[in-house]
């Protein structure tokens, strides 16, 4: 996804459940998640683009991290290299309150991925990816909770499922792709039928949030769930270790269509 449009729903990755300049993206709130997403996007490349060694790319993010820390104690430097992405970013932390951690979480994450590559280092179990989880997607979703002032209990761990199925749906239908690059998301001795079946699990369990979203973000998610749902089924039936999924009109279609009939107790 680029830094100024979201990508269509043919992929379900990292922050495409970021509404970023979505027309179903409520207006008053397209700054401040435009803001998030650009901060996400510029440290993830940190850790992800590029043919920096894994020194380079921690020493990147560890100065990332402080030149942040330094905006949100009003003391920014404006040669920082990303200096356009903080000032961007602060005033929507000042007037919305934004949760630092949940934006220091995502750091963790993308510090992790390349010490996991640099490592070569496998997810022992399916707890430890999910802690993984918990760092690198679900803190986007409880970042957009905040924003539509949604703070129930319930509604946040929805969010956390919605968001890790996203992200092992991210996994799953990418392992073509990360494997050669020494990335090796599936867990030691696991089966990827059952962790497929595991993220529609996840999904379904969060599935319910898209009630609690007002007007228009509802719709929104309410596509990011079918989407996500969507993928899995083409997973099932693709070889992903030889090639990534892609979804097409019609499927397009039966994402919407599922959208509409999304019940509440879905």
């Amino acid at each position: 996804m680029s830094s100024d449009n979201i990508k269509t729903m043919s992929t379900v990755g990292h922050y495409e459940n970021f509404p970023v300049a979505s027309v179903l993206c409520p207006p008053h709130l397209r700054a401040p998640i435009t803001a998030i997403y650009q901060f996400a996007r510029t440290a993830d490349d940190l850790a992800d683009e590029g043919n920096e060694p894994a020194d380079v790319r921690l020493s990147q993010l560890s100065k990332f991290k402080s030149d942040f820390m330094h905006f949100v104690n009003d003391k920014g430097n404006e040669d920082s290299p990303w200096s356009t992405v903080f000032k961007d970013l602060h005033p929507q932390i000042q007037r919305f309150h934004l949760p630092i951690k949940l934006l220091l979480d995502l750091l963790s994450a993308f510090e992790q991925d390349v010490v996991y590559t640099r490592d070569q280092r496998r997810y022992a179990n399916r707890e430890e990816l999910l802690d993984y989880c918990s760092r690198s997607a679900n803190p986007v979703g409880r970042l957009l909770m905040h924003l539509y002032k949604i703070d129930s209990e319930k509604a946040l761990v929805q969010s956390d499922a919605i968001c890790s199925a996203l992200q092992l749906i991210n996994f799953w239908q990418d392992l073509s792709t990360d494997i050669p690059r020494g990335r090796f998301y599936l867990p030691l001795n696991a089966e990827l039928k059952q962790e497929v079946a595991f993220a529609r699990q996840l999904m379904m369990q969060g599935a319910a949030l898209v009630h609690q979203v007002p007007g228009r973000a509802g719709w929104e998610l309410r596509l990011v769930v079918q989407g996500g749902l969507r993928v899995l089924d083409k997973i099932e039936r693709t070889d992903t270790r030889l090639r990534r999924p892609r979804l097409h009109v019609i499927d397009i279609c039966g994402m919407l269509w599922g959208s509409l009939w999304m019940r509440a107790g879905y």
